[in-house]
């Protein structure tokens, strides 16, 4: 369709009505947003949530906490590794660490688990040797943790 000067007219429905209030027939009507009140409760309430969770993060646990530190690596050869590396944990704590060496495609060459006693210190030093079952590139701490059952 189009008028006499060339320009589109636009269609309208058989019915006569435009397409918001069919589409509110046929869809129903839109349900009304939150309030301004609500959303500033529920914003306060997410708000003093994420404050709550930061805070029980920070809070330092009651067992004492084991913090592994890599120090250092060698490779004397392709079977065998050194791993030099500080656990600090309570000085009457008995924990074990998993030590692990990886190539040069990060795979895991070689694995060990060592366990570290009671120490007059809470800082111990260790320097522990694995076998290899190819060339390792680095070696390091994966994780330690509390022996059940021991004694803090």
């Amino acid at each position: 369709m189009s008028t006499e000067e060339g320009l589109p007219v636009p269609e309208r429905p058989a019915d006569g009505l435009s397409s918001t209030p069919r589409l509110a027939n046929r869809y129903g009507t839109p349900k009304p947003g939150l309030g301004r009140r609500t959303k500033v409760v529920l914003g306060s309430v997410a708000g003093l949530a994420a404050v709550v969770v930061v805070a029980f993060m920070a809070v330092p646990s009651g067992s004492g906490t084991i913090t592994p530190k890599d120090v250092g690596f060698s490779i004397p050869d392709a079977s065998t590794a050194v791993v030099d590396f500080n656990v600090t944990k309570p000085a009457d704590a008995t924990v074990e660490c998993a030590l692990q060496v990886l190539n040069d495609s990060y795979a895991v060459v070689g694995w060990k688990t060592v366990r570290i006693g009671p120490a007059e210190k809470e800082t111990v030093s260790q320097r522990v040797s694995l076998r290899t079952d190819s060339l390792g590139v680095t070696g390091g701490v994966n994780a330690c943790w509390l022996v059940e059952g021991a004694q803090l």
